[in-house]
């Protein structure tokens, strides 16, 4: 990795045979595991700024390539993302012994849709929703208002109809300034989340919000995962 980070490179089997690359970056005083699901473009070595950013707040992360990204096989489709994601979730939990209640999902953009899909089953720690859409048919319709996308669009994505099923603390995450997805996305997320929940307005476009906005990424997650994890052991 170009970062220069201890990691494992390693090689996934999907519940329909698909092999997919992923990354583990463990942090040897870790507070919790960011599962990273990252947008549409580029694969993982597009993402290292991520990585770094979370191993600065003392996360471990597991990143994948859906299948039909960077190494790993297959051809990508809706259905066969989400099985990417669950076999991603089942090594964390079945083989590094990581409990559920220490993992948050993170989701980029596209990736936003398939881990809200992942969460709607998983308790986890947290769930952010960094720059995403409610779902793919609603950007088509935004982008294409001429055209009857929402009934010819041949994915769905709907980010906003997992959402609504999730029993974890949700962190929506988006520039004011995102062109490509719309803020009111954001806002329609945040208030279809059923939970705990926070929104975090940032500026740049939708590919820039990240590097312009860095400071307060940094910290709207790590307060925001504070938060959770103090809340959780004052439960206990």
């Amino acid at each position: 990795m170009a970062a220069g980070f201890f990691y494992e490179d390693l090689m996934l089997k999907t519940e329909d045979g698909i092999k997919i690359s992923a990354w583990y970056v463990p942090h040897e005083n870790e507070t919790a595991t960011i599962l990273f699901l990252h947008g549409n473009g580029g694969n993982m070595s597009h993402n290292i700024d991520f990585i770094e950013m979370f191993y600065k707040l003392k996360f471990s992360t597991f990143i994948i390539d859906y299948r039909g990204y960077g190494k790993s096989e297959g051809t990508p489709d809706e259905e066969g993302t989400y099985l990417d994601a669950e076999v991603s979730w089942n090594y964390l939990v079945e083989e590094k012994k990581i409990n559920p209640s220490d993992i948050v999902v993170y989701g980029r953009s596209l990736g936003g849709a398939i881990g809200a899909k992942l969460s709607e089953k998983n308790k986890t720690l947290a769930v952010i929703l960094d720059s995403t859409f409610t779902s793919i048919k609603e950007i088509g319709a935004k982008q294409y208002p001429f055209l009857p996308v929402r009934k010819f669009f041949k994915f769905e994505y709907s980010t906003i109809k997992y959402l609504k099923n999730l029993k974890s603390p949700v962190l929506v995450i988006h520039s004011i300034e995102d062109r490509y997805i719309p803020f009111s996305h954001a806002q329609k997320l945040y208030e279809a989340a059923p939970g705990i929940k926070e929104l975090m307005e940032v500026r740049g476009d939708h590919n820039s919000n990240f590097i312009i906005s860095r400071k307060e990424y940094e910290e709207s997650i790590y307060n925001f995962i504070d938060k959770i994890k103090n809340l959780k052991a004052e439960l206990k």
